[in-house]
């Protein structure tokens, strides 16, 4: 046993922890866990614990069911909204087989594939999510409801902001976890909120985003509301994206600085993207609710990219420090599993850099004002529904080359089974809110 994991056996003695929540994620980016006790840990550093993939979509069959989740040391967590004695601990884990390698079709190994292909490339690549989120009353009986906390604005202050203090708690939660929120603050929409937390590499930032989302469910749940990541919640009103920040460094010097802004490498990272955003949209927004949310509210719909322009799919902001000096793409959406969102871009980016692909001209223009003239500027759009995105991802030779026959072949069959159920409703969007709703 090494000395990090001798380490944490001893701080999970000294400070009462009893509960060690081992945390992973399904396919479809739903956070799962299974709890021990305490005195299993060893046990679960040296062997694994075993559970029943059967019953996590996308992980297998009852044939084949034994899969087994290894802790991995550098995510260990203590949960601040769970009692001071009695303590319970997070650990995030890969997915192995039962002889110990790793499980094919375990997101997080795959976006640990592509953070590999960087490196052997030359490249470091860091992640930084933006995730936005609605906060709603619970009615008297104590269910969510789609009442919004409060009717504020962007930027708003209490007392019309009524999710002041629950933001507060969400980032002193994350503090406490080794999780840095840099900003926050009240979105656009009436009880929409937005806290963003530092760079990091991209597996600590799909760690970190999925503890995002626990943390602000359970924070505002204590505090009597109820949070929803579903892409657009409220038919009228702005929908909750995900913007996912992407930064590449050779040599130490991160590409997308200013001094270097036409590096052939971030130039054709870009290009690379901006070329595959349509097969991979299927994984960036996976619900036919997403659709519901793109072009609209500073939503994207087309394949465009530009400087600081929000109406374009991806802009490189106006930044001040080294570290800030990165692309960001702004369609995808909290419902995505982070692993598999992050892994695809990346292999995209990468693509584009060994193909030596040449980045488009920028568009510059306001998007949202073209209307019907749109097709004026020459420009191609997203998938507009979930049907189309499960389409394209079919066709696509670069997933078949990214990922696992088999997991491409599940989740894609899943999208389809749930695009043919809503062509056959006459409330589509009625049947979301109430499918996905109280889930995400």
């Amino acid at each position: 046993m090494s000395d990090t994991m001798s380490e944490i056996l001893q701080f999970v003695q000294e400070n009462d922890v009893k509960f060690i929540r081992l945390s992973f994620c399904d396919l479809f980016g739903v956070q799962k866990n299974i709890a021990i006790m305490a005195d299993q840990l060893p046990r679960a550093f040296q062997y694994g614990i075993s559970f029943d993939a059967s019953a996590v979509s996308g992980f297998g069959s009852a044939a084949g069911s034994d899969l087994f989740l290894v802790p991995d040391c550098s995510t260990v967590a203590i949960l601040p909204w769970r009692p001071d004695h009695e303590r319970v601990m997070r650990i995030t884990c890969s997915v192995k087989n039962p002889d110990g390698t790793d499980f094919e079709a375990d997101p997080r190994n795959l976006l640990k594939q592509a953070v590999n292909r960087a490196a052997k490339m030359g490249y470091l690549c860091r992640v930084g999510a933006e995730c936005e989120f609605y906060l709603f009353q619970n009615d008297a009986a104590g269910n969510p409801s789609l009442r919004p906390l409060d009717n504020a604005g962007y930027g708003d202050i209490s007392p019309l902001d009524k999710g002041e203090d629950i933001r507060r708690g969400i980032c002193l939660a994350l503090e406490s976890m080794g999780i840095t929120p840099e900003s926050s603050h009240h979105e656009r929409g009436p009880g929409q909120n937005e806290i963003d937390f530092r760079y990091s590499d991209p597996l600590t930032a799909a760690d970190n985003l999925l503890a995002f989302k626990w943390v602000v469910k359970s924070i505002a749940a204590r505090s009597g509301a109820f949070a929803s990541f579903l892409p657009k919640p409220l038919s009228q009103e702005s929908g909750n994206g995900m913007h996912i920040n992407l930064s590449l460094s050779q040599g130490g010097r991160n590409l997308f600085e200013p001094a270097v802004q036409n590096s052939p490498g971030a130039s054709s990272f870009i290009q690379g993207i901006l070329e595959r955003v349509p097969e991979l949209t299927v994984f960036l927004n996976p619900l036919s609710n997403s659709y519901r949310r793109l072009g609209a509210f500073e939503a994207p719909k087309y394949l465009t990219w530009s400087h600081q322009n929000r109406s374009q799919l991806i802009r490189i902001p106006a930044s001040m420090g080294e570290e800030f000096n990165r692309m960001e793409l702004r369609s995808p959406d909290p419902v995505c599993n982070p692993y598999l969102a992050f892994a695809l871009l990346i292999h995209a980016g990468l693509d584009g850099i060994s193909q030596k692909k040449v980045l488009c001209e920028p568009c510059n223009e306001n998007l949202y004002e073209h209307g019907d003239t749109i097709a004026e500027l020459g420009v191609k759009s997203l998938p507009l529904s979930l049907g189309e995105a499960v389409r394209l991802a079919g066709e696509s030779q670069f997933l078949r080359q990214v990922l696992p026959a088999q997991l491409l072949s599940e989740y894609l069959q899943q999208k389809q089974r749930e695009w043919k159920l809503l062509e056959q409703l006459e409330d589509p969007h009625r049947y979301e809110r109430e499918t996905y709703f109280t889930r995400i």
